[in-house]
């Protein structure tokens, strides 16, 4: 077994703080009043001469511009919760460990993601996307992976020969122990691992208790350390926090771009694509502004969402400044996985055309953006009918016979000299006839005879004779 240990020691900042863009001095405060200390704090308030643990009124007596934003726990365990769900694409085999771990069970996936470097790669790009600091860490045992990632050191180690030299190294305090113990252990002098390792088991055992030699033990892998997979929800919903009010739509699209990554590492894991899905932005005095991306098909595709999204933002007038953010897929639906054939896929002509479709429509609105199809009726005018972009019938079931691009919303009547008709000179009648009769049912037939003509200018009419009444010549079309 190989697990993978991604530790975030910064989760209390990231989780509240992920969706800023602008360069803002954000604390992150253990409580409101006269008592708070600054738990954590991102780089640009370290620059105005912040550090975590000094009282929250002095960080303020630093800068006035600090944005100082209370522990949200909760925050944090759903945090640790999405990370989670987007790394079962990786592997079905993740665990929690809280407060601020994930663990990846990974030897049965080295091979489909190319071995473990490749693996390791694409975890930190991912999480990079998502918006979190954190340490990446490997072992043959999950609680070894997690010493080294608490550590702040990104081992890579894979045989269990190696653990005892790697592991003697760490010091004690990163195994969260007792106080008692962790008291005891320093006044006998033990610092590190290997002080422990050298003890004698029996005396620790009755000083320390077994469960602190259980504690060594699972980290060697010389006891079972079974971890609760993670189950993941049947749905997606996920919010962020600004940590400043955002005045202009455009401006959310960093903060959306953290969600659908989070969204699309979910829908990799469920094999699932989105098709519907919902936005809502909070304001401080008034209701959500509710913003759905409806799309052609479903899809996992990030860039593709952040396109269709950046089209709908740009069109978006926010009614007073956003203060959070949220993302919930309202419509899942199974996604085939890509064809990875060197041969051209047909499907992705129409993936192709659904996204321009889907731009399109952020862009003007759903309505704005109609397909065309044939119908079942001869007659020309009512040949055709507008239907939803992506659910034409295929060319196979149209029919074959030529018709021209652009058809008259009424036919013009066409001059007659010597039995010929006439459009900027003489038309030579190059195909037909081609005879239409029909709509005797409803009261509108018609009786046509149809020509393909050309005019002195080459250019390709479709005109047609009137079998009935006076007999005379109409233009109806223009051929491409």
């Amino acid at each position: 077994m190989l697990w993978l240990a991604l530790h975030f020691p910064a989760l209390a900042l990231d989780a509240c703080t992920r969706g800023a863009h602008a360069p803002l001095p954000i604390v992150i405060a253990s409580s409101p009043g006269n008592n708070a200390v600054v738990l954590a704090c991102n780089h640009f308030a370290q620059r105005r001469g912040v550090r975590s643990g000094m009282p929250l009124a002095a960080a303020c007596a630093l800068s006035s511009e600090l944005v100082v934003r209370a522990r949200d726990v909760a925050a944090e365990r759903a945090a640790l919760e999405r990370v989670a769900s987007w790394a079962l694409q990786f592997t079905p085999a993740v665990s929690i460990a809280q407060p601020a771990e994930v663990l990846l069970e990974a030897g049965g996936s080295l091979k489909l993601f190319g071995g473990l470097n490749r693996l390791c790669v694409r975890l930190e790009n991912g999480l990079a996307e998502l918006g979190y600091g954190f340490v990446l860490a490997c072992a043959p045992t999950p609680f070894a992976a997690q010493l080294f990632a608490r550590a702040g050191l990104p081992a890579r180690i894979r045989h269990r020969d190696a653990l005892r030299a790697s592991l003697g190294r760490l010091t004690l305090d990163i195994f969260d122990l007792p106080h008692e113990s962790a008291t005891l252990l320093r006044a006998i002098g033990a610092r590190t691992f290997d002080d422990c390792m050298r003890l004698p088991r029996d005396g620790m055992a009755r000083r320390l208790g077994q469960e602190f030699l259980d504690t060594l033990d699972r980290a060697l892998g010389r006891i079972p350390d079974p971890r609760p997979k993670f189950v993941p929800p049947t749905g997606f919903v996920a919010a962020l926090m600004l940590p400043a009010p955002v005045h202009e739509a455009g401006q959310l699209l960093f903060a959306a771009r953290r969600l659908l990554a989070e969204l699309c590492g979910f829908l990799s894991a469920t094999g699932n694509g989105a098709q519907r899905l919902a936005f809502a932005l909070a304001h401080e005095d008034r209701a959500e502004t509710r913003l759905t991306l409806d799309l052609a098909a479903a899809t996992r595709d990030l860039e593709h969402l952040i396109s269709v999204l950046r089209e709908r933002l740009e069109c978006l007038a926010l009614p007073c400044p956003a203060t959070a953010i949220t993302l919930k897929s309202e419509l899942l639906l199974p996604v085939a996985s890509r064809n990875l054939s060197l041969l051209p896929d047909s499907r992705e002509h129409a993936e192709a055309v659904g996204r321009l479709v889907e731009r399109l429509r952020a862009r003007l609105s759903a309505g704005a953006v109609r397909g065309l199809d044939t119908a079942t009726d001869h007659r020309p005018e009512r040949a055709w009918q507008i239907c939803e972009p992506g659910n034409e019938r295929s060319a196979q079931e149209a029919h074959t016979l030529a018709r021209p691009l652009w058809l008259l919303a009424s036919p013009k009547p066409l001059k007659e000299i010597e039995a010929m008709p006439h459009y900027e000179g003489p038309l030579a009648l190059l195909a037909g006839p081609e005879r239409i009769e029909s709509g005797w049912w409803d009261g509108d037939d018609i009786v046509r005879d149809y020509f393909i003509a050309r005019n002195p200018a080459h250019a390709l009419l479709w005109v047609y004779r009137e079998r009935r009444h006076d007999g005379g010549w109409y233009l109806h079309g223009f051929f491409a």
